[in-house]
């Protein structure tokens, strides 16, 4: 996460989960406002980006939508390093969903909201279909990433020092 100017916050979010559990539906709910019934299935991971404005802080999410494949779990640390947040995604109507959920949190606990509670998480249910939920769990991601940015810019100062005269400097003669 880095502050890019006094108000402006730049954050990496990953979404995590199995395949078909809607990370790719619930992303481009989020950034496009669509929802395609049949969404194929993402090859490797694919990139979003989404400014939102809160009373605080600008907030421009960098969107790492994952793969759900067994065989591209391998890739997911490289996404998932140096994240803000990360939205661990997984189907209500199947507790196989849920159970692989819990590979990627440490002790996810069945009552997710419970578990979310202990330990300063937060818990919603979305649906990208009917978009319950979708920018409240945006909305509350960059909220948070607001309260804990760093208070001064990340970057360096240039000055621009005068030349110096009197000096020749010669290359290659």
């Amino acid at each position: 996460m880095a502050r890019t100017g006094s108000n402006n916050i730049q954050a990496k979010l990953v979404l995590l989960g199995d395949m078909g559990t809607g990370k790719t539906s619930l992303v481009l709910r989020f950034v496009k406002g669509q929802f395609l019934e049949f969404q194929e299935s993402t090859i490797g991971a694919a990139f979003f980006t989404q400014v939102l404005s809160l009373n605080e802080a600008t907030i421009k999410f960098d969107i790492w939508d994952t793969a759900g494949q067994e065989r591209y779990h391998s890739l997911a640390p490289m996404y998932y390093r140096g994240a803000a947040a990360a939205v661990v995604v997984y189907d209500i109507t199947s507790m196989d969903s849920f159970e692989r959920a819990k590979k990627w949190v440490i002790e996810l606990q069945r009552q997710g909201e419970q578990y979310a509670k202990e330990n300063g998480m937060v818990f919603l249910e979305t649906s990208a279909k009917t978009t319950q939920n979708v920018n409240e769990l945006f909305y509350e991601i960059a909220k948070r990433l607001a309260k804990k940015a760093p208070s001064r810019p990340i970057g360096m100062k240039l000055h621009r020092r005068p030349q110096e005269t009197g000096r020749r400097m010669f290359c290659c003669s």
